[in-house]
């Protein structure tokens, strides 16, 4: 068959919402995932694999942070690329364990990637992604002052040092008891640090997994010199930068449901199982895909299409990939 496919794994894969995240958990779900994804390799396709790391780096911080007058903590760069390798190592293995199964002799490799933003990005103005623990009023009045952090700083240029290091805490819920979190920027991916890499192990037939997590997000300074910083890249905005560095023909995002909803939620919402980029960027801007869910994905699919030529799109769940794949489930985005 010889296309290429960019699979971007949800978070349910390797976590469930109810699960506390224990290994023998995330292995049991990582196998189910990797069994879909086998079914891709069994029919011909060049696969890569991306993923989210929401929960394992946000249980690393807590970590971190408990620890941190035992062993230094590390920075929030460096614990989005333990989490990649972490993961990694468990498509990985579950992966080279299913073609050993078939007797196929398919090579297998994660890439801890990074990824390259803008330091003139908007969102280092007014960061927009929630991390880590929710606090009290007085918990984070409490942070403020010890760990130099800003609480519900206006956007722009002012405290702009705090918050493209990651030092701000702003009330992201209306009510409730701890209503207080700490977020930092999640600035839109411009270009994978590693893609010559991996175009050359995609290119040798590798299964590649890269850029979990969105990646690092880094940026370029004079002459080249990269240089992390503490921030969440959009994992399936970052996926189809991934896409672009492989030439991929398919990009194939995999969520929590079956098929795209216009008008989520509402008495009148309805399914939509095919959509032109045109329609797409209709309903984006009609409001009808939330920025914090199906938004970025719809985004993505978009510029894949648009951007790296893609021939088409598909978001569906993880459960119905071999009916989506046969254009009998899904939604579709096809230029």
């Amino acid at each position: 068959m010889d296309k290429t496919i960019v699979v971007a794994l949800g978070g349910n894969a390797i976590k469930q919402a109810h699960e506390k995240g224990t290994n023998e958990e995330q292995f049991k779900n990582v196998g189910t995932a990797c069994s879909a994804i086998m079914n891709l390799i069994k029919e011909g396709y060049e696969v890569v694999i991306t993923h989210g790391n929401g929960p394992q780096s946000g249980n690393l911080m807590v970590q971190q942070e408990a620890a941190k007058n035992k062993v230094p903590a590390m920075p929030m760069d460096v614990v989005g690329s333990m989490t990649q390798g972490q993961i990694g190592y468990m498509i990985q293995q579950t992966l080279q364990n299913l073609i050993a199964q078939e007797g196929k002799d398919i090579p297998v490799a994660t890439v801890v990637t990074q990824v390259v933003v803008s330091k003139d990005d908007p969102d280092f103005e007014d960061p927009s992604k929630p991390v880590g623990n929710f606090f009290t009023k007085e918990e984070a009045e409490a942070l403020a002052a010890k760990e130099r952090y800003v609480i519900n700083p206006p956007p722009g240029k002012e405290f702009l040092e705090k918050k493209m290091a990651g030092y701000v805490i702003k009330q992201v819920k209306p009510t409730g008891d701890r209503p207080f979190r700490r977020v930092v920027p999640s600035p839109d991916p411009i270009r994978v640090a590693e893609a010559k890499a991996i175009k050359v192990l995609v290119d040798a037939g590798t299964v590649v997994i890269a850029s979990g997590g969105g990646g690092v997000p880094v940026m370029e300074k004079d002459g080249g010199i990269l240089a992390g910083l503490d921030g969440v890249i959009d994992k399936d905005k970052a996926g189809e930068r991934l896409a672009e560095a492989v030439n991929a023909d398919i990009f194939l995002v995999l969520t929590d449901i079956e098929v795209v909803y216009l008008n989520f939620g509402k008495e009148n919402q309805k399914t939509v199982n095919k959509m032109t980029v045109a329609e797409a960027k209709k309903y984006l801007e009609e409001g009808h895909f939330l920025a914090g869910s199906m938004g970025p994905k719809v985004l993505a699919c978009i510029r894949f299409i648009e951007e790296a030529k893609g021939e088409k799109a598909i978001i569906t769940s993880l459960d119905k990939v071999g009916d989506a794949m046969k254009g009998k489930t899904g939604t579709v985005i096809v230029p």
